[in-house]
């Protein structure tokens, strides 16, 4: 589980393949005028005017290079002839945007009916963190029915992956960070926990201290909207998952008049703070593995229950068990990989067979799902997305907690879940020490003026839950969010192969049809 009150990325299968940084060189630099002239792009509906000095550049696009970072040996090539990157130059500071700059990575693939093509279609996975540049080529199959009108084009936003990803501590360290008890009991295990929280923070100012207070979302949709102009679209067709919807729903109320067709699915509530979501998330993986228990049981007998699994942590908190390699599975990591199993239906028989190897001292399997989650390859490196992440979280989010605030807290989260909760509710101290001041309470994603915007949500869906969507329109305001409903399992609903979900979402995105409101799929 992402320490973060937001989900950790689009799909398990994303992370444990493909969460490294990757893509085309990015990087921050000095700004120019001979690389980029006097922005003409949208302002900002909250009257921020600041000039998009870049505007007028224009895209090298080239064979993309092969990942930095790979966690599986496909990952470790280009992605394929059909595949270009290039980067983007943006202001690093849009309050200064003659000054430095920074890479945006960019990649696309071109429509393959260019007599009907509509424009690029933008991704955004999720995260925050996620690294679109190694995502979308993966996943490129799901989309092939869109790329027939659309460029698809995805991108690391700044501060993930090849987009100057923030690093923090080196490998060897995040080993040992990421198995240390993530819930404290007593005093001292408290002042460890804080500890370790504030080695994290210095760590993170020193390595990425000059990017780290220009990383949030509101530049992220500054980012887009710069992007979508460079691309020569009047509109922004976008395709936003989990954090992404986030991200759409900043961009729709910054720049209503330029959204074109845009989709959120697996959607984060925008109303909430950090303790509403982190509570909301816990009690959305305590559903997903009480929905995986209850099919399990229907084709298995060797079915783990809740007591087991809760017995099953509090034991390795106390005795980590040899996971291979020389590293051993604790309670942290063996939270992070039962919760990353819950992403897709596809990783639950991983579950069955990792909690019946634990129970009988053999921890690969889990520790292998929480590497995932932590963006760990098999090579022992780790990408950006974990280090991203929790940047752009801090950067987002003005709230800051106290152990003894968490301490008060605790056991809310444990009625919550009592596999996950306690996990979730330490998750907040993330930001505590963080170096930057946050933004925002929750993001405003009012949208007044803009073209409608099709928000679907999963009712099994462990990471954002279901509710999320609802809220979504809500804040988007009247005759702007249409809301769709798939009744299912796992993180998002058009990667589920719903054929129905499917077929309303092409019908939009590739001819403008929006859905009735409140559509159900199952």
């Amino acid at each position: 589980m992402p320490r973060s009150p937001r989900v950790g990325v689009l799909l398990a299968a994303t992370v444990l393949l493909l969460a490294t940084a990757t893509g085309c060189d990015g990087g921050v630099g000095p700004g120019s005028s001979s690389e980029a002239a006097p922005g003409t792009g949208a302002s900002a509906g909250s009257g921020d005017t600041a000039r998009l000095a870049a505007a007028a550049q224009k895209l090298e696009w080239k064979q993309c290079p092969a990942p930095a970072r790979s966690e599986d040996s496909s990952a470790g090539r280009p992605p394929g002839r059909d595949w270009e990157c290039a980067t983007l130059r943006a202001p690093l500071d849009y309050a200064h945007p003659d000054a430095d700059t920074i890479g945006i990575a960019m990649i696309r693939a071109k429509a393959t009916d260019q007599a009907h093509r509509i424009g690029s279609l933008i991704f955004n996975f999720g995260g925050p963190g996620g690294s679109g540049i190694t995502t979308l080529p993966a996943f490129a199959d799901d989309y092939r029915t869109l790329r027939s009108r659309y460029d698809l084009v995805s991108f690391d936003p700044r501060g993930v992956g090849r987009s100057s990803g923030v690093t923090c501590l080196d490998d060897r360290q995040l080993d040992a960070y990421y198995a240390a008890d993530a819930t404290p009991t007593g005093q001292d295990e408290e002042r460890s926990l804080v500890a370790r929280i504030d080695q994290y923070a210095a760590a993170c100012q020193k390595n990425s201290g000059k990017i780290l207070p220009h990383v949030g979302t509101t530049n992220a949709a500054r980012d887009m909207d710069l992007m979508r102009h460079v691309l020569g679209d009047a509109k922004l067709h976008y395709f936003g998952i989990s954090y992404g919807t986030e991200l759409g729903g900043v961009y729709a109320h910054l720049f209503p008049k330029n959204v074109g067709r845009a989709l959120l699915d697996a959607v984060v509530d925008p109303s909430s703070d950090p303790v509403q979501s982190a509570l909301a998330q816990a009690g959305g993986f305590q559903l997903a593995l009480g929905n995986y228990m209850a099919a399990c049981v229907k084709t298995s007998d060797n079915c783990p229950t809740e007591q087991q699994i809760t017995g099953l942590l509090d034991r390795l908190g106390k005795d980590p068990v040899p996971g291979g390699s020389g590293r051993d599975l604790t309670q942290s990591l063996a939270t992070s990989g039962i919760a990353q199993s819950l992403y897709s239906k596809d990783f639950w028989d991983y579950l069955t067979e990792g909690v019946e190897d634990a129970e009988n001292d053999d921890g690969k399997i889990l520790l292998a799902l929480g590497d995932s989650m932590n963006g760990r390859g098999q090579d022992g490196k780790y990408s950006s997305l974990q280090a991203s992440l929790n940047a752009i979280t801090c950067a987002d989010f003005a709230q800051r907690y106290t152990a003894a605030e968490i301490e008060g807290k605790v056991p809310e989260f444990r009625k919550a879940s009592p596999v996950f909760g306690e996990f979730m509710a330490w998750s907040l101290l993330q930001c505590t020490g963080w170096p930057v001041k946050g933004e925002w309470q929750t993001p405003d994603v009012s949208a007044k003026g803009s073209a409608p915007v099709l928000v679907v949500g999963n009712t099994g869906d462990p990471a954002t839950p279901y509710e999320g969507a609802r809220k979504m329109v809500q804040e988007l305001g009247p005759g702007v969010g249409v809301e769709m409903t798939y009744r299912g399992e796992g993180h998002g609903a058009y990667d589920s192969g719903n054929a129905c979900v499917k077929s309303a979402v092409d019908a939009y995105l590739l001819e403008g049809t929006v859905p009735e409101a409140h559509k159900i799929c199952s």
